[in-house]
């Protein structure tokens, strides 16, 4: 019987009623289901400055302390890997779960599905996750990463009142339901029964091609543009805030001014940089940009 570690975080819990839709149409597997928790808990709903803090440590990839987690077999046939990016980076936990050296030697020969629930952005943090899985010798099989569909700034406010309140509601009534739709969720189990049939057979060759055809991954040409940009600025500023605060200068000070900038940066500056991009560069560029969503698409997967 196929031994499969399915593990992810969930601070919201939207990624645990994924994985476990994923998941679903799987038979005669044996699945060692597996949820990270945190030793100190971060606060949900968050409060703004709490949320920004962690910025720093979240793009350099520094672990934290996780509570301590059982790993049934030595070996597994498969491992699904379930994340949320944040800041362009993998979510604090995801990033201590792929340090652990006990996780680290079950990735060693062993193929890999990662599943990610993200805003938008999610191209930076699944290269690092990649690398880090190829680093331990795993083998990438496949990536599903499902996305808000709604457009940039109408997701940005969306989420921010999802993560301020906890209400998974409408802000004023008439923004977009902020994070992956309901449908979307219970729609991802279409992907568990393309894998069931790989499953079956033994060999996972062209399971990614599979994924895709039925929507696995949809990169947006505007985010590309973003993130191509964004995750160098990023690290930055993460240098920048560790670097003032060894310093013994005030962390919440340029944390703060952080938040300001990375707003001004959304609301202004992104949508300005975009215009020109679309109106002058990306006509002349569609062969590179094409091949750019390609690359990401099958991200680590021969």
């Amino acid at each position: 019987m196929v031994k499969i570690l399915c593990i992810n975080y969930s601070q919201s819990g939207q990624l645990h009623d994924i994985i476990e839709n994923f998941i679903s149409p799987l038979e005669e597997v044996q699945i060692d289901r597996v949820k990270i928790t945190i030793k100190d808990k971060f606060q949900f709903p968050w409060r703004v400055n709490n949320f920004y803090d962690i910025m720093p440590e979240t793009v350099l990839e520094e672990p934290i302390d996780i509570d301590s987690f059982e790993l049934k077999e030595d070996k597994y046939d498969l491992i699904i890997l379930g994340y949320q990016p944040w800041f362009l980076s993998p979510s604090m936990p995801t990033s201590t779960l792929l340090q652990n050296e006990e996780f680290k030697k079950r990735l060693k020969d062993t193929p890999v599905i990662t599943i990610l629930g993200a805003r938008n952005m999610w191209l930076n943090s699944q290269r690092s996750v990649t690398d880090r899985i190829t680093s331990a010798g795993g083998k990438m099989i496949g990536n599903i990463a499902l996305v808000d569909r709604a457009p940039n700034h109408a997701s940005a406010v969306s989420i921010t009142h999802w993560m301020l309140t906890g209400k998974k509601t409408r802000k004023w009534g008439i923004f977009p339901l902020p994070g992956v739709s309901d449908k979307d969720i219970k729609d991802v189990s279409k992907f568990g029964v393309i894998l069931n049939r790989f499953l079956k057979k033994g060999d996972y060759s062209g399971l990614q091609a599979e994924f895709v055809k039925e929507g696995a991954v949809r990169i947006n040409s505007n985010i590309l543009f973003i993130e191509g940009k964004a995750k160098k600025i990023f690290m930055i500023w993460a240098k920048l805030i560790k670097k003032k605060e060894a310093a013994g200068k005030n962390r919440s000070f340029w944390v703060k001014f952080f938040r300001i900038y990375l707003n001004v940066a959304l609301f202004v500056v992104a949508p300005i940089l975009l215009f020109f991009d679309i109106l002058l560069i990306r006509p002349f560029k569609m062969k590179e940009i094409n091949a750019k969503k390609s690359h990401y698409t099958y991200l680590g997967i021969n």
